[in-house]
Order: C-alpha cells, then sequence, then structure tokens
C-alpha cells in the first residue's frame, strides 16, 4: 500500500518567510516529495486539515487546486499500482510528475561520452573511473537524481574515507564529479534548479602544501652530477628549462618541437595542452643554453626537442595512445628525480611539477608582480597564482618570528 500528503516544508523558508508546499508519497517505507510550485507562510496551512487557511487572501482558489492535485495523485497511484504489483514510489513520483525522472548514470555516461572528443583524456578517463567507483558504492545503476539526497553523499563519502582510504581531496574530486553532472542535467531542465543534496553537504578541504626548491636547494639540484648518456639528465634539464621559462608543464615540456621556439627572440610559443590556449613566454638564457645542448645540425622543424619519450604522429592524433606515452613518461621522471631528491637530502619527493612550483616562488621573491607570473603560467584566474604569494608571505614571517623576536 501507498499513501500521500501535503506537506510544508518548513525548513525551506525563503527570504519572503514563505515554505514550499510538496505532496509526500510513501510506498515500501520509501518517501518520495513532489512539488506542487506553491509557498505558502507557515500561518497559513492548516496542517490537520490539510488545507490553506483563510486568512489567505486566495484561500478558496488554492485549494480546489490542490484538492485537484491530490485527487489527480491518488488517481494516478490507484491505477499505476492495480497495473503493477512491484510498483515503487519513484515510479509513483514519475507517474504523478507526468514525465520520466531522469537516471543518474545513464546520464553521466551518455555526457562523458558527447564530451570525449573535447575532453581531455585524462579527464574523461577520470570522470568514467569516479563515477564507476559511485557506481559500485550504491550496488546498482537504477539511481534517479531525485534519489541522490544528503544521506547518499554523506554514506558515500564515509565510504570512500573508511573502506577505500580515500583522503578528502580523492572524496572532493568525486563529489566534485557528480556536481558536474548534477549542473549539467539542470541546464538541459531534466531535474529541477532546487535540487542540489551538495548545498547541504561539504567535505572539509585539506590544506594543500605547494612544494618547491628554495634558492639554495635548486643551485644544488643544478650542480648535481648526473650520467649525461642516461634519461636523468635529460629530464634534469628539463626541469631546469621548466624553471627558466615559466613553469612549463611536463605534457607540454615532452612534445615540445623546434617549431616553438624562436631563437632570435628567445621565445616559446606553444598551444597548451591543458588550457588549449596558445601561449607565449620569454625564457631565460639559461633555458637558452639547455636548447643548444640539444641543438643538431640536421634537426628539422617537426622534431622533438627533449627525446624523453617516443613521441610519434600517433601521440598527437589519438588521444589514448598520448595518455599512455605521458602516463608511462611521468612516472619515468619522478623516478629519476626521486633519486636526485634522496641524494640532496631534500625533506619531500621531488617531482616535475615542483619545477612549476619553483618558478612561481622565484620569480616573486624576485620582486615579479603577481599578474605577470599568472600570465606567464597561463592561470585562468589570478586567484591561484596567489596561492604562490601566500607562500612568500608566510617565509617572510618566519624569518621575522626567527631572526626579531
Amino acid at each position: 500500500m501507498s499513501s500521500i500528503k501535503l506537506i510544508l516544508r518548513n525548513n525551506k523558508i525563503d527570504k519572503a518567510g514563505e515554505a514550499p508546499l510538496y505532496l509526500r508519497v510513501i510506498k515500501d517505507r520509501k518517501t518520495k516529495f513532489i512539488s506542487l510550485s506553491l509557498k505558502l507562510k507557515p500561518n497559513e496551512w492548516d496542517k490537520d486539515k490539510q488545507k490553506v487557511k483563510k486568512n489567505h487572501s486566495n484561500s478558496t482558489r488554492l485549494n480546489a487546486y490542490i484538492s485537484q492535485k491530490v485527487a489527480d495523485a491518488k488517481g494516478e497511484i490507484a491505477d499505476l499500482e492495480r497495473r503493477n504489483q512491484s510498483t515503487t514510489a519513484r515510479k509513483l513520483k514519475e507517474a504523478i510528475k507526468g514525465k520520466p525522472l531522469t537516471n543518474f548514470f545513464d546520464y553521466s555516461d551518455n555526457l562523458c561520452e558527447k564530451r570525449k572528443d573535447t575532453l581531455a583524456y585524462s579527464t574523461y578517463k577520470n570522470y568514467k573511473t569516479y563515477l564507476k567507483k559511485f557506481e559500485k558504492f550504491v550496488g546498482h545503476r537504477e539511481l534517479m537524481f531525485e534519489d541522490i539526497t544528503v544521506t547518499t553523499l554523506k554514506d558515500f563519502a564515509s565510504y570512500c574515507s573508511s573502506t577505500l582510504g580515500n583522503n578528502n581531496t580523492t572524496i572532493n574530486f568525486s563529489l566534485k564529479i557528480m556536481k558536474i553532472m548534477f549542473k549539467e542535467a539542470q541546464k538541459e531542465d531534466l531535474i529541477p534548479l532546487d535540487l542540489f543534496p551538495f548545498n547541504k553537504f561539504t567535505v572539509k578541504k585539506e590544506k594543500s602544501t605547494k612544494r618547491y626548491l628554495s634558492a639554495e636547494q635548486f643551485q644544488d639540484f643544478m650542480d648535481l652530477e648526473v650520467s649525461n648518456k642516461d634519461k636523468a639528465q635529460i629530464i634534469k634539464d628539463m626541469f631546469i628549462f621548466s624553471v627558466f621559462a615559466g613553469g612549463l608543464r611536463f605534457g607540454d615540456m615532452l612534445e615540445l618541437k623546434w617549431k616553438n621556439y624562436d631563437k632570435k627572440n628567445g621565445r616559446i610559443t606553444k598551444i597548451i595542452r591543458k588550457t588549449n590556449r596558445q601561449h607565449s613566454v620569454r625564457i631565460g638564457q639559461k633555458a637558452v643554453e639547455i636548447l643548444e645542448k640539444y641543438q643538431q645540425k640536421d634537426q628539422k622543424q617537426e622534431d622533438i626537442i627533449f627525446p624523453f619519450a617516443n613521441i610519434d604522429k600517433t601521440y598527437f592524433t589519438d588521444k589514448e595512445h598520448r595518455n599512455l606515452i605521458t602516463g608511462r613518461a611521468i612516472a619515468l621522471s619522478n623516478m629519476y628525480l626521486r633519486k636526485m631528491g634522496k641524494r640532496l637530502e631534500l625533506p619531500f619527493n621531488l617531482s616535475f611539477h615542483i619545477s612549476r612550483h619553483t618558478f612561481a616562488t622565484r620569480a616573486l621573491n624576485n620582486g615579479m608582480r603577481i599578474e605577470h607570473v599568472s600570465k606567464l603560467m597561463d592561470h585562468s584566474d589570478i586567484g591561484i597564482t596567489q596561492v604562490y604569494a601566500k607562500i612568500i608571505s608566510s617565509e617572510l614571517d618566519n624569518a621575522v618570528d626567527k631572526y626579531i623576536n
């Protein structure tokens, strides 16, 4: 059996002091709420009589409207239950609303496939992986957007933490992907704008630490001797080049061609892989000297500058292949860099991305304006760059505490 009742959601009172009126459907202890697109002040609703009080100016008209909605809902429920003994609360809600509810997993999978050609392949894979993780938690695919509540999110976060051992950063990324699916479904008018449980649940963000090499550590790194015939030397040169070339990311360094280098003006110009924007940066003399090490008499404009990975034609045309090559190269580069870091006795694991952080902190320490640093790093928002300014400020505070107090 199922039951239906009118509920004024007093926990959703807006700035005007009005709360939305819902039909509450209960079937097999499962509850669904259906909006009537009607708002009332708490003192205008008679909970016991299930009617709008006479103190509302349009009480007669509204009660007639509400009575018709209840009658229609009861009729839909009766018809549906006669046809199907296994009717669920979700199906009842679907029938009453008169339109099908949207399956979260079907919609999300379809959206990923539609965006596959425009997303970075690594982003596409992350979407699919994290959605599959949520599906494993749920245990089935029969999940509508309306079924995802605050409780669902809390239970999923707990599962990620206790069962999978995920940290808060990973959990937040999982929730971020789900948020994207909700936002896109809302844009397509498949779910209502007020259906967004993420507004009522958040996972505390872990304080991120930007690792970078201090001036002394970076000098020691440049002075470190490695085998000239080993790829360790190539990745060391790439790291140093990145620091003197605006903090170019590993993926862009890996595929850097001679055609991207304007020797006359000392500039690197290329389409940045992550943002798909053309980026041009004047490089320092140290970076120029590194390039000179890799110049060959018979080199062509299409040749790769740093021969660290097998960058062939397929790399530039097949996203999946490029992701595979890049992933292997990152793992190899970080293996070499970790070994170098241990030799230097660094208090953290050295990775290529630290070259980017090192550029930013060096530039700010040397007096470069933050908006210029932001531009050189190809940040979409100067707020991203301000993280490095906070690092510099924190260093100054620590220096004062250590030497003045």
